[in-house]
């Protein structure tokens, strides 16, 4: 059996998929798994070690230059590949109509939500079969029941296992540390750096070295001052990978609602989530590991309740 997941962004979505991709690989341990996943996020499936073959798909990047013949190249090549092969089943679990379009690039049969689940309903109207999965639920629930109604088996009620295994970084953090990840894609998601100092310095003061992780030149400055407030350490700047390997070394993670917060948690490590901009119910922070989820829709979280949290995980 092989089969195609098809879930392209964002990172953290993509970390939500894994747990359904395990209990697919439960139920068909033979089953030959690939993923077709925006470049960028690429190393995030890569790090499972059932997925066979991982297929990056630069369509952020092709959209703006569709006419150039280097990208229409490209996306030849990636349709050839995708065609290079027949699938049993080809899953979307994204439910937008840009997903909808490049799994039906596969050749094999395309499956998803039904038009009451879906987040863009046109998409529905690509599928071979759906499936309907409750809106309300979470994202990793709503991956898991989708992946169970398409595959033949009941809605799985076991704790979400992510599957993933960390992997040597080319940069080595100080240990034991713990990572802070005060950065996000909008001004809307940012925390108060006075807030990351302090929780920095109950880090320090706990024996663990604060890694302030950044992505752009912005963000590397937030974080250098962060840093100097708390005795923490700034990395160069690293690869998704690289990223990875530190999260899967750290003690604790306290990040903002983006993807590498979720992708720490996967790992195992004590996780805090904090929204500032988004309500954490249906995309919460979730994994095997002590996880909690603070503030909401225009809600900053307090200092005082998302450091009794730290305290809680530091000192049991």
């Amino acid at each position: 059996m092989r089969v195609l997941i098809v879930k392209t962004t964002s990172m953290g979505d993509v970390v939500h998929a894994l747990p359904a991709v395990t209990d697919l690989h439960r139920r068909c341990p033979d089953a030959a798994i690939d993923w077709l996943v925006e470049a960028p996020f690429a190393a995030i499936p890569a790090l499972y070690p059932a997925v066979q073959q991982v297929l990056p798909l630069a369509w952020r990047k092709w959209r703006r230059n569709l006419w150039r013949a280097e990208t229409r190249q490209a996306i030849a090549s990636l349709r050839q590949r995708l065609r290079s092969q027949r699938y049993d089943l080809v899953i979307d679990l994204q439910g937008l109509v840009k997903s909808m379009l490049w799994g039906l690039q596969a050749r094999g049969p395309l499956v998803g939500y039904d038009r009451h689940s879906i987040r863009e309903p046109l998409a529905a109207l690509g599928y071979r079969r759906t499936a309907a999965v409750a809106r309300e639920l979470h994202a990793v629930e709503r991956c898991r029941r989708l992946m169970a109604a398409h595959l033949g088996y009941p809605p799985p009620s076991d704790a979400p296992d992510f599957g993933i295994v960390a992997p040597t970084g080319q940069w080595q953090a100080p240990q034991p540390c713990a990572a802070l990840i005060p950065c996000a894609s909008r001004p809307e998601k940012l925390w108060p750096e006075a807030h990351w100092m302090a929780l920095g310095c109950r880090l320090r003061d706990a024996g663990l070295t604060p890694v302030l992780i950044w992505g752009s030149a912005e963000e590397h400055q937030r974080a250098q001052r962060i840093a100097a407030g708390c005795g923490g350490v700034v990395p160069p700047f690293l690869s998704v990978a690289d990223t990875a390997a530190v999260l899967g070394q750290a003690r604790q993670i306290v990040g903002l609602d983006t993807g590498f917060t979720h992708l720490g948690a996967a790992f195992g490590a004590p996780t805090i989530g904090i929204y500032c901009d988004h309500e954490p119910g249906l995309a919460g922070v979730t994994g095997p590991g002590p996880v909690a989820s603070f503030g909401g829709k225009q809600i900053v979280p307090a200092l005082s309740e998302v450091a009794a949290q730290l305290d809680r995980h530091l000192h049991g």
